[in-house]
């Protein structure tokens, strides 16, 4: 039986199977953030009730920067631009967000168990953003890195 390991250290060039799984999984974040983003662009205003009723400050402000970072970063994220810019602060809002939007903590029994799943989804997420911190956008994006 034979295996075929896919090893990556500080001084190898990523393989063309490396850079094309990078790709896939840029793609897959974005699939999640892009229409989150276009979503919250085109329902404004039930964007802001929704951040309004986790009792957030500004909640036009704080939409209008869900939209940019969803929208926006997750589009750079998509075409590999800025990657590693564009993942840690989509990491950063990620982590952020589930504190506020699902504090399973402090919810009732009924809520707790969505909202848990929910909250280490996104941590999940987060982990996956922050490995293209690390690692770059691969050979098939602009960065080319």
């Amino acid at each position: 039986m034979t295996t075929t390991a896919i090893n990556v250290t500080a001084t190898s060039n990523p393989t063309a199977a490396q850079d094309t799984l990078a790709l896939v999984g840029r793609v897959l974040l974005a699939l999640l953030f892009v229409p989150a983003g276009f979503s919250k662009l085109m329902g404004f205003a039930g964007t802001v009730g929704y951040i309004s009723s986790v009792g957030a400050p500004l909640p036009q402000v704080a939409a209008v920067i869900a939209i940019v970072v969803e929208l926006g970063l997750g589009l750079m994220l998509l075409v590999g631009f800025k990657t590693r810019l564009a993942a840690v602060v989509l990491a950063v809002f990620t982590v952020a967000a589930s504190v506020l939007f699902h504090n399973y903590w402090s919810m009732p029994a009924d809520k707790a168990f969505v909202n848990q799943l929910m909250f280490f989804k996104n941590i999940a997420i987060s982990g996956g953003l922050l490995a293209f911190v690390a690692f770059g956008a691969g050979r098939f994006s602009i960065d080319r890195k």
